[in-house]
């Protein structure tokens, strides 16, 4: 491969999403949901990524997911 598209399956087809997750103790009793991320996902296998929202650019993140 080139080092472009799914590592799985070399689709360029992506989709993202933002997600928020709680995290342990008492963020997870009183579902204090305070992990964002960043999920991108392949359209044709499936594969995802997850990347935490502290990265300031998104189309970084994608350049990320297709190896750029």
């Amino acid at each position: 491969m080139n080092g472009e598209g799914c590592i799985k399956c070399g689709s360029t087809d992506a989709e993202q999403k933002d997600v928020s997750m709680t995290g342990s103790g008492l963020s997870k009793m009183f579902d204090v949901q305070n992990n964002n991320f960043t999920v991108v996902s392949c359209g044709n296998c499936g594969y995802s990524e997850f990347y935490r929202q502290d990265v300031s650019r998104s189309g970084d993140i994608l350049d990320l997911f297709f190896g750029g």
